[in-house]
């Protein structure tokens, strides 16, 4: 204030008011009516006393005490790093002391109110460092301070629940429904496996012959109706000649089987040291796919195979080898050219080399009566009711079951109980991975491979939800 009549004076004998001081604190901001006031030492006390009961005397009085008070040391730098900290109160003007309950001033005031007075509602404007009126800035930034690791933390463990939601469910699914091997045999139920497929096939019967025979395709009354690899339209002469040097029968130790427990085993990259090779040994029925080896790899995927399905362009392995004495290798006919290939192998003919995207073995060492040719019912199941892919597509961008889902519609067709190991691709962003335990294939490769399968994993998904199949290893 300018003068006089804008502050109220204290009381003339009223008694001084002492308040300690814990550290520096900035002087008021020097007006055209005061002198500033110099720091108040750290520690030390700053007194407020009954002056002169004019607003001119107490200004002597102050000048006299500022004159007479030793110069306020330094900051340290400790003090310097607590007032950036935590900002300094601010004071009204002509304030010089202030005590933990209140605050007194001698000839200053409230810049709206004026006047000498002690006021509780300051003490709590400003803030003070005592425990009932914690200054709020302080008290926020203290307690993130103390709180940052746990902070942490919970942005970590969000980060985690999102990345987890973000992976696609088909990338999940398998994990769901793994199913571990147990030391007793899970009990067989004859007729299980139809009974759950049907919710998924409507009514799909085993009467369907799985191999095709010679007899089918005499005094036909209905012909197939697609061509391969859904049907045999167009194809039956050369049909007929492959029919007449292989056969069609199933072994008599299968047939004669109360109730088959059977697995598919995958060319899959968790089957590696997966150490379920004891494990499939087991079963009655050993189903495997294309050229995946056995030799070497025993402990992993087991040695007894019942039934290899494979197509000319995956023969590249040598069925004394890796199969039994009394294996059946499966022919899966995606085209005629592959009846054209298996004819000329058979009956030692010249050779086919052209009309395949990969070419075929010239020499294969193998037993006539070994052979068997899928029936192409099992592709247009797999196809229709599985994959919902037409049957009529343009042969630049025909789609395809691969050969893994074609065997599990074997499997539910031949088996009352149905397991499987080793499906499943790495994830699309994994470059390195590879695809299959026995080989460096990437996921790269499924690129033009005219399957789907993004698809075949929900079709997989589903068939594991209605229980129609039991997975072995993680997907």
């Amino acid at each position: 204030p300018s003068s006089s009549s804008s502050t109220r004076p204290l009381p003339v004998g009223s008694p001084a008011v002492c308040a300690s001081v814990s550290g520096p604190f900035p002087a008021p901001r020097p007006g055209p009516s005061r002198s500033p006031g110099p720091h108040l030492p750290a520690g030390g006390l700053a007194c407020s006393q009954a002056g002169p009961s004019s607003g001119t005397g107490a200004r002597a009085e102050r000048s006299r005490r500022a004159s007479a008070a030793p110069l306020a040391r330094a900051p340290s730098g400790s003090e310097l790093r607590a007032e950036l900290s935590c900002p300094a109160p601010r004071y009204p003007r002509g304030a010089q002391s202030f005590s933990p309950k209140g605050t007194c001033w001698d000839g200053g005031g409230w810049p709206e109110q004026g006047g000498d007075f002690c006021s509780d509602a300051f003490q709590v404007a400003r803030g003070s460092r005592d425990d009932s009126s914690p200054q709020e800035p302080c008290y926020l930034r203290n307690m993130i301070s103390k709180c940052r690791w746990k902070l942490l933390a919970m942005l970590a463990f969000v980060l985690v629940v999102m990345v987890w939601y973000s992976i696609s469910r088909e990338d999940r699914y398998i994990e769901l429904f793994y199913f571990p091997i147990l030391e007793k045999k899970e009990p067989c139920l004859q007729g299980e496996a139809e009974r759950k497929v049907s919710k998924l096939f409507g009514n799909y019967s085993q009467e369907q012959p799985i191999f095709l025979q010679l007899k089918d395709y005499f005094w036909v009354k209905t012909p197939s109706a697609y061509e391969l690899p859904y049907g045999t339209k167009g194809s039956e002469d050369l049909l007929l000649r492959v029919l007449a040097i292989t056969s069609y029968s199933i072994p008599e130790s299968i047939q004669r089987l109360k109730c088959r427990r059977c697995v598919v085993v995958g060319n899959g990259h968790r089957l590696r040291n997966s150490l379920l090779g004891e494990a499939i040994n087991k079963y009655d029925v050993v189903i495997r796919l294309n050229n995946a080896p056995v030799a070497g790899y025993e402990g992993d995927v087991g040695s007894k195979t019942t039934m290899r399905l494979f197509y000319p362009e995956s023969a590249h392995f040598n069925p004394k080898v890796e199969d039994n004495p009394d294996t059946l290798l499966v022919l899966v006919a995606f085209k005629a050219m592959d009846f054209h290939w298996i004819e000329s192998i058979l009956s030692d003919k010249k050779r086919v080399r052209k009309g395949f995207w990969k070419q075929p073995p010239l020499i294969w060492d193998v037993n006539p009566k070994q052979i068997r040719i899928l029936n192409p019912f099992f592709m247009e199941i797999a196809a229709d009711k599985l994959l919902r892919l037409p049957m009529q597509q343009p042969h630049k961008i025909k789609q395809k079951p691969t050969t893994g889902l074609l065997a599990i519609t074997l499997a539910l067709h031949l088996c009352d109980l149905v397991h499987i190991a080793g499906f499943g691709y790495p994830d699309a962003q994994n470059k390195k991975e590879s695809i299959h335990y026995y080989e460096q294939i990437t996921i790269k490769s499924m690129a033009w491979s005219g399957h789907n399968v993004s698809q075949e994993a929900l079709a997989i998904k589903r068939m594991l939800e209605i229980g129609a199949v039991k997975n072995l290893t993680y997907f």
